[in-house]
Order: C-alpha cells, then structure tokens, then sequence
C-alpha cells in the first residue's frame, strides 16, 4: 500500500530495476519477491499472469493510435482472459471514471493532450485491479498543469489500497507529493522515509527539474 519514488541519475539503474520488478528481466543474483511470488521462480509462460497483478504506465504512454480510448483498454482486457462484454464494458466505465475520462470512450488518442493521454494509459494499467502499480517517468512528457492532474490520479489510486512505485527526476513532483523515496547512486540505495527529507538532505527545494 505504499507509494515510493525511485530516483537517481541518468543511467544509475532505474529502468533496469522495474524491468526486474515487472518480469522483463531475471536477477544474476538475490531474488526479486513481487507479492507472494519470487520472480527468479516464475517461468516465462506464467509471467502475461504475473502482469495481471500489476498495472504498469510509460512515459511515452504506449497507445494503440488507431483505436479509441474504449478500444485500447478492451485490448488489454482481451489479452488477460475477459470475455464477457458486458463485463468489459462495465469495467472500462469504472476506470475511465477512476482517472476523470468518463465522456472520452471513443475519442482517438490524436484526439487528446499528454495528459488525457497519460490517464488513458493509467485507466489500461488499472483495468485488472493490480495491487501495484509501477510507473516509469509518467509525467517526464508532460507540462506542469497536466502533471498535477496525473499525480491527482496516481495519489488517489494509492489512496484507495493500490501500492504505487513511480521512477521521477522532477523533485518539484516529490515537494508537491511527498513520500518515501529510495535514491539509487554508485551502486548504493538510500532509503528516505519521507520526500522532504531528501530534498533536504540534498538542498533541494526547487521549482522545476
């Protein structure tokens, strides 16, 4: 249930981590424990079921640019199993309505700003109720205004029972949104139970990336 940043520089092993996370890749060493699932343990078949308990956003937002809003998350239904269309239906209303896109069903994603298209991929992450969700730079792409509004969602998401892992470099996100924060540098971790804590560890209190 908690919500953890994950920040460092360019290059430092962000991305590798939640590739770990989300079964993308496999541990060298140690052992990746996801729920109550070891990853080294789970095999490549089973990893699609893996990802039914995760909802995972990009930057770039990955929308299918030929199919509506509605039609994107009944694809990632489609692809974990759901048959029933009056249940696929009911369930791409409660998530467009989770992220306040209720009216954009079948809207085009060349229709929508970043934002909007931001909380269209946030919906499809959230369509099988995982109980984590990873985030890769949501609002790396992504004027300040539409940020607010997608950390909105990503907060209340976390706020109703869902963990929530988000990679960032914009510290003016953490000050705003405060939370624990895991610093990875030089192959070190450092564990900062709250956000002010290190932006003050560092003297970072700033506007802007």
């Amino acid at each position: 249930g908690e919500f953890v940043y994950l920040v460092g520089k360019t290059g430092v092993g962000k991305s590798t981590i939640m590739r770990l996370v989300y079964g993308d890749l496999k541990p060298t060493r140690g052992f990746i424990r996801v729920g109550e699932k070891q990853l080294g343990q789970v095999t490549a078949k089973d990893i699609p079921y893996l990802r039914r308990e995760m909802g995972i956003v990009f930057q770039d937002f990955q929308l299918l640019p030929d199919r509506s809003v509605y039609h994107n998350i009944q694809f990632a239904l489609k692809a974990t199993g759901w048959k029933d269309r009056k249940k696929i239906k009911q369930r791409i209303q409660e998530v467009l309505m989770q992220v306040g896109m209720t009216g954009k069903a079948n809207a085009m994603p060349y229709q929508l700003s970043g934002g909007e298209q931001q909380r269209v991929s946030i919906a499809r992450a959230l369509i099988n109720d995982p109980m984590i969700l990873i985030a890769d730079e949501p609002t790396g792409n992504l004027d300040p205004e539409a940020s607010r509004h997608v950390m909105d969602v990503i907060r209340q998401i976390n706020l109703s029972g869902t963990a929530v892992l988000m990679v960032t470099h914009e510290y003016d996100i953490i000050r705003q949104y405060p939370s624990r924060v895991i610093e990875l540098s030089d192959a070190h971790i450092t564990d900062f139970s709250r956000g002010n804590d290190f932006l003050e560890a560092y003297g970072k209190m700033p506007s802007s990336r």
